[in-house]
């Protein structure tokens, strides 16, 4: 653990060094587009979009949109297969649940996360179609996921 946390810190000064200050407003941008686009999301899946900023029920809302119980979400905290089976797979859920089912979007909400739910909250051409989860329209599209 003390060997990752000397590589986050030289990682930090490496790029601190580079860009000075800018690296917080960078951080800072990118903080307010996800909060930004989280709250389109919400809106367009007839959500609050005041959850996108409270912690536990940013999350609870989200797995909502999807058709989720609100108890999968201790599921995250298993180590390996919450961030590297699950997260992904709610991402895909999440494509369905807008009618987007083509391998791009599954790529592209998993690559470009923050900007891709950014899209699906300002689209015009992207509805809320309901939750997905446990229906066949689910289990189809994700068999490969």
């Amino acid at each position: 653990m003390e060997k990752v946390l000397l590589f986050l810190k030289d990682l930090h000064d490496t790029v601190y060094a580079s860009i000075g200050d800018s690296l917080y407003l960078l951080l800072v941008i990118l903080f307010f587009v996800g909060v930004v686009a989280q709250w389109m999301l919400y809106e367009k899946a007839n959500q609050p979009g005041i959850a996108s900023i409270v912690p536990i029920w940013n999350f609870i809302v989200f797995l909502r949109i999807v058709g989720r119980p609100a108890h999968h979400m201790f599921l995250f905290l298993i180590p390996v297969y919450g961030q590297l089976y699950l997260l992904p797979k709610v991402y895909i859920e999440l494509c369905n649940s807008f009618g987007k089912r083509s391998i791009l979007d599954y790529v592209l909400v998993i690559v470009f996360n923050g900007f891709y739910i950014l899209n699906l909250g300002l689209s015009y051409e992207a509805k809320y179609e309901g939750p997905v989860y446990g229906t066949a329209k689910a289990n189809a599209s994700t068999a490969f996921a």
